[in-house]
């Protein structure tokens, strides 16, 4: 079993980025695809991007494309979320989560066992 922490959310402008960091701790979390998920006021939550455990797959969610970048340490027990071009819609709480029975990323929410308490993420127009 892993726990999670994010870091790195605040208050941007259009247009700004912000880098998401997810620190895991125990001893599987190389084995371990990850996903982060937003969820914003009023709705549901949902998929923004995905990597397999090594790092060699990735996915996105059409939104997240060409603007957001994951990518993960395994060395240092570290998932990241790269989010350039930000834009108002993009304000949520952010949530890195731990996948350990899939080698590569899934999009669905119930197939992560474990998630980190969330990060939020405001971009002001």
């Amino acid at each position: 079993q892993v726990q999670l922490v994010e870091s790195g959310g605040g208050l941007v402008q259009a247009g700004g980025s912000l880098r998401l960091s997810c620190a895991a701790s125990g001893r599987t979390f190389s084995t371990y695809s990850m996903g982060w998920f937003r969820q914003a006021p009023g709705k549901e939550r949902e998929f923004v991007a995905g990597i397999s455990w090594s790092g060699g797959n990735t996915y996105y969610t059409d939104s997240a494309k060409g603007r957001f970048t994951i990518s993960r340490d395994n060395a240092k027990n570290m998932v990241y979320l790269q989010m350039n071009g930000l834009k108002p819609e993009d304000t949520a709480v952010y949530y890195c989560a731990a996948d350990p029975l899939s080698t590569l990323p899934r999009t669905k929410a119930f197939n992560y066992d474990t998630w980190g308490q969330g990060t939020q993420v405001t971009v002001s127009s």
